[in-house]
């Protein structure tokens, strides 16, 4: 029989006995113990949280200030006191909406709208690129500027992008600002998206707020099978093959062989996509429990056919905001501009002098940089609308360099983004010359071969995203290029790493399955009685526990 003492002692077994200190530090920042949702403490403290909220789902401003709070306490877990920030951020940007919807000439609107995006970015580009910047001005003119002790808070680049796009939506007048700073705060600093996306966008979101709770069964049923498929996706997957396996390899490439060095490979794409789609899952099933549906951000990416596929499938929300904000204000597909030029020009002359400064030693990044140069001219010198499709691919290269510099202030970061912009101006290039059949029965071997190129470059895109640094990312590269046939030390290898490579295998057949499999689980899992869904999530949320084998790792898109 199953009693309140019994209980106890397995709590203090597995657990420990409860202190003071121990209550202290839930509710205290600690830089190596942030809080996410994939922890105990987390459920703990959400179900706590929930369950005042139930209470609360007939009031307005009530329950919008409780959320308010809750979320600002996520975020001080998480960046500790630069949660002020976040306040300080959301006061200056609603000020500045409230001026723009009430200002009636268009350039005085766009005086203020662009005060707002240079604060936003001034933000963002110190406590992001304020390093990256002085190293770069030192390397170049010989300076000697000390680095600056940055701390980088929690997810400032997903709230900053979010706050923009309501300033801008408030500016094209695609939307009216809140009726208040509570609803304004409460849109910016909504903790299930806060610190890693989705990216919101407010037109979608708004709405929502005003709207009478109603959360039906389906709700629920959508939000714990989003909430377990994450969990499972984060610990189970995620976490192990990336302590046990990709992070030693990523860290002294040169200490493993090239089989293995390109395992890690495969073993990242899996990892990063598990560790991301993982937390969005968990964030739109958490926000689905308060009654709010977030936008879908995955749409299983590597089932993509091409590269342009690919971006409308991963991070869907970010490439959205990229699409809307950036292509679309430097000229899209109608027109150049200053800034559509002047960052690919600068990228292809800094990868020229890197060909040329490093001549004597190697001939081979001079081969690179000529090559990338020439591609992405043949890339609109081929097609039959030579000017439109310059404008586009700038445009395009300019969006994905820029795209890969908001994830991270480095030449490896550029050097993704840049890959991929080349890639989808090679893909336009290839469409023009080669249009899709939209008629007639699929050639599903053309598919499949499409998947396969098309990962593969995803793959090697990532050995640049995983990388310390530029230099790493070649070493991975070089060791791959030595791959040789040994299946006797392969054999080795797979068997020595069983348990990595075992998981890496299931996560890439889950994310493969067809769609019909994973809505069949669906169906069943919506039949189950909702006390057996709450067994199954606790029973997840305990293997989380027992699989912690290095202590709760923080999301990848943390650092972003």
């Amino acid at each position: 029989m199953i009693t309140v003492d019994s209980i106890n002692n397995w709590f203090v077994q597995n657990f420990g006995a409860l202190t003071l200190e121990q209550v202290k530090s839930w509710f205290i920042y600690n830089p190596d113990e942030k809080l996410l949702f994939n922890t105990g403490l987390f459920l703990g403290l959400f179900l706590v949280f929930y369950f005042v909220y139930a209470f609360l789902r007939k009031t307005f401003y009530l329950r919008l200030t409780y959320v308010i709070l809750f979320s600002l306490f996520f975020y001080y877990k998480s960046s500790g006191i630069y949660f002020l920030l976040l306040l300080l951020s959301s006061v200056v940007d609603y000020s500045l909406s409230q001026v723009i919807y009430k200002q009636k000439k268009d350039n005085v609107k766009k005086i203020y709208l662009v005060i707002s995006v240079i604060l936003n970015l001034a933000l963002l580009g110190y406590f992001k690129y304020m390093n990256f910047l002085i190293v770069t001005f030192n390397d170049m003119f010989h300076g000697n500027f000390q680095l600056h002790d940055v701390f980088l808070p929690v997810g400032i680049s997903f709230y900053t992008f979010q706050s923009m796009s309501y300033i801008i939506e408030i500016y094209r007048e695609e939307i009216k600002p809140t009726k208040n700073y509570i609803e304004y705060l409460f849109f910016v600093s909504f903790f299930p998206q806060l610190v890693a996306g989705p990216i919101v966008r407010a037109k979608d979101f708004l709405p929502q707020i005003y709207q009478k709770l109603n959360l039906t069964q389906q709700d629920v049923n959508n939000a714990l099978f989003l909430i377990i498929g994450g969990l499972i996706k984060k610990t189970v997957i995620s976490n192990y093959i990336s302590i046990n396996f990709v992070d030693r390899v990523f860290d002294t490439p040169m200490n493993y062989t090239s089989f293995e060095n390109l395992m890690a490979s495969y073993g990242y794409a899996i990892q990063i996509y598990c560790d991301f789609s993982g937390y969005s899952d968990m964030a739109i099933g958490i926000a689905l429990l308060l009654g709010f549906k977030l936008p879908t951000n995955f749409r299983t990416p590597y089932k993509s056919t091409s590269i342009t596929d690919f971006w409308r499938r991963w991070h869907i929300s970010l490439s959205t905001w990229l699409k809307d904000f950036l292509y679309i204000s430097i000229g899209g597909n109608r027109s150049g501009s200053f800034a559509g030029y002047l960052f690919p020009s600068l990228f292809f002359f800094g990868l020229l002098l890197w060909g040329i400064s490093d001549y004597n030693t190697s001939i081979i990044p001079l081969i690179i940089a000529l090559s990338s140069i020439t591609v992405f001219c043949l890339s609109f010198l081929l097609s039959s609308k030579i000017k439109q499709t310059l404008v586009t691919n700038f445009n395009l290269f300019t969006t994905m360099l820029l795209g890969g510099l908001w994830h991270g202030a480095g030449a490896q970061f550029i050097v993704w983004g840049a890959l991929h912009g080349l890639a989808l101006a090679v893909h336009k290039i290839f469409t023009e010359f080669f249009p899709s059949k939209k008629e007639g029965k699929p050639n599903y071997f053309w598919r499949f071969i499409s998947i396969v190129i098309t990962f593969h470059f995803v793959v090697f895109c990532w050995i640049f995203f995983r990388a310390r640094d530029f230099e790493t990312a070649l070493q991975v590269i070089n060791n791959i290029g030595q791959l040789t046939f040994e299946p006797e030390n392969w054999k080795t290898i797979v068997l020595g790493y069983k348990n990595v490579f075992g998981l890496m295998l299931f996560g890439y057949v889950w994310h493969f399955l067809p769609e019909a499999f994973t809505n069949g689980m669906k169906s069943v899992f919506d039949k189950t009685p909702l006390l057996i869904k709450a067994i199954i999530l606790g029973f997840v949320y305990w293997i989380v526990y027992a699989t912690a084998v290095a202590g709760s790792q923080p999301f990848i898109y943390f650092q972003f």
